[in-house]
């Protein structure tokens, strides 16, 4: 059976900003833009034919189709979720990495990782914020321009200077074996990658609060 779906990222806009009638708080959770959010969802209403919000000055209202569409579109995605939840990676331990969404995880060399450390459970989330480690949603973040921050181990990753992209745990989990193991296999990388024009990531430094 083929399924006739609209874009999932468009459903995503539309469910995330139903569930908080607004845009702005939708992007939060999506790690996007509240303009971005909000052009999903205008590409939706346009592909379906339907309005599904009621934007009014600073308000944003379900019209009855979007009422309608909202407890489907939330189920959905539930399950999905629900059947994720269920897999689990091989490996004794779960790691779970958060990466902000422009990151390229060709980078990272992930399936070299898990060839390596049979024993983690590598799980990687994209895109993923500080919210998402705070909540504990994540073990591990890479994120963009977060080089110091309370109760956090900052290592950057490849040198330069600017906001950069740097590897962020807890403190208190910090030197656990499995994220120690992803950070020696960072720091292990060779700078320059000879297959592909970008560099592959590279521990060059570490900031603790």
């Amino acid at each position: 059976m083929t399924y006739t779906l609209p874009p999932l990222n468009a459903l995503r806009a539309f469910e995330a900003a139903a569930r908080h009638l607004s845009f702005k708080q939708a992007a939060h959770e999506l790690h996007v833009t509240p303009a971005a959010v909000g052009q999903q969802v205008k590409a939706l209403e346009a592909r379906l034919g339907v309005q599904l919000f009621e934007r009014l000055h600073k308000q944003l209202i379900l019209t009855a189709a979007g009422q309608a569409y909202l407890p489907g579109i939330s189920d959905g995605f539930r399950h999905i979720a629900d059947a994720t939840s269920q897999l689990k990676p091989a490996g004794a331990v779960l790691l779970q990495l958060g990466v902000h969404g422009s990151f390229d995880l060709r980078r990272l060399e992930l399936a070299a990782f898990r060839g390596a450390h049979a024993e983690i459970g590598l799980r990687v989330l994209q895109p993923a914020g500080l919210h998402e480690l705070i909540e504990g949603k994540v073990d591990l973040l890479i994120a963009r321009g977060l080089g110091h921050h309370p109760g956090y181990r900052c290592d950057r990753i490849n040198e330069g200077s600017g906001l950069g992209d740097w590897l962020i745990a807890p403190e208190g989990t910090a030197d656990c074996p499995e994220i120690v193991s992803f950070r020696k296999w960072l720091r292990a990388l060779p700078a320059e990658n000879p297959l592909a024009s970008h560099r592959r990531p590279h521990l060059v430094g570490s900031v603790g609060s």
